[in-house]
């Protein structure tokens, strides 16, 4: 059985980047995808019917079909809604509508990660546009800087960053500054001191992490969830690989914790294991050597003293 072919992306958007004088038309491909995540549905506990969401007009009281709804702007505090059409959203003066216009480039570490919001692949849009979007994408690799625009999506403006990836242009869409909150109640009154040999205990566990594993980036959620189901459809109990447990409650003693996670990290690992065994046997050896090289000698010790008094006792019998 041939294997299925994934379904083609699909474009979101089709816009245009502005590079000074250059334009390249350019179409949005969704980066992520969210229907692979656990998603629930509520449900009403008593009978196990689905509850939906259902649109009804707040001052009718009535349930609305879809093309009865539009938007609307509320401004300020009040009450009022300003109802907005689809010709009053075109007519906005907004270059953004249809272009993104790179304003500056910057280092990548200068991006707040805060900031960072959904991902786009960016592909060619006529093959005009092979050229200049080649162009961009090594001048911005050659000189490790990223772009960073404005851009009209789903009808919001916002920041955007465009930055090289694996031989094509990925566009970030950027929170503007004023949407991070402050860290005002966040941070303690009193910060807590560490010694230096704590931060180095605390950098030698990082350095025992080793890298990331294919297990690593599995989603275990999802599977151990979609055994849940499994087994109550099956009228079962659910079945789990036994796991290792994690230890928990407060640390009292940090550096002995720390040490305690490189240990651990290592034998995870099957590390310093048969060094350590060679290292126990090397030093049980020496020691077995020393001990034999100390007997012989006071041995040898012996003999000398018992030699002399027997020299002194025939000199005298001599005499």
């Amino acid at each position: 059985m041939a294997p299925m072919k994934a379904a083609p992306m699909r474009p979101t958007a089709k816009f245009s980047i502005s590079f000074g004088l250059v334009t390249i038309p350019v179409a949005a491909y969704n980066a992520t995808d969210t229907s692979a995540s656990v998603s629930f549905v509520r449900i009403h506990t008593a009978d196990g019917g689905r509850v939906r969401n259902q649109p009804v007009c707040s001052l009718e009281g009535v349930e609305i079909t879809p093309d009865e709804i539009g938007r609307g702007y509320k401004p300020g505090d009040g009450d009022t809604v300003v109802p907005l059409s689809d010709e009053d959203l075109d007519a906005l003066p907004l270059p953004t509508a249809k272009t993104l216009t790179i304003l500056a480039f910057v280092a990548g570490g200068d991006i707040d990660p805060l900031q960072m919001g959904k991902g786009y692949y960016l592909g060619i849009d006529s093959p005009a546009a092979a050229k200049p979007y080649v162009l961009l994408r090594e001048a911005m690799e050659r000189h490790q800087r990223v772009g960073l625009g404005k851009i009209a999506l789903h009808g919001r403006e916002t920041l955007a960053m465009i930055r090289p990836m694996e031989g094509a242009l990925v566009m970030q869409v950027l929170l503007w500054p004023h949407q991070i909150r402050s860290m005002d109640g966040v941070l303690p009154e009193r910060q807590a001191e560490v010694a230096r040999n704590e931060v180095s205990a605390a950098e030698a566990l990082m350095d025992s992490f080793g890298e990331l594993s294919e297990d690593d980036l599995h989603d275990h959620y999802r599977e151990s969830l979609e055994e849940i189901v499994a087994a109550k459809l099956a009228h079962r109990e659910p079945e789990f690989p036994a796991g290792e447990e994690q230890p928990a409650g407060e640390v009292m003693d940090l550096m002995a914790a720390l040490q305690d996670s490189v240990r651990a990290a290592k034998r995870s690992r099957g590390e310093d294991e048969e060094a350590g065994s060679g290292r126990t046997a090397k030093k049980s050896t020496a020691k077995k050597s020393t001990a034999k090289k100390s007997t012989a000698t006071k041995a040898a010790a012996k003999k000398q003293t018992a030699a002399k008094k027997t020299a002194g006792r025939g000199g005298r019998r001599a005499g």
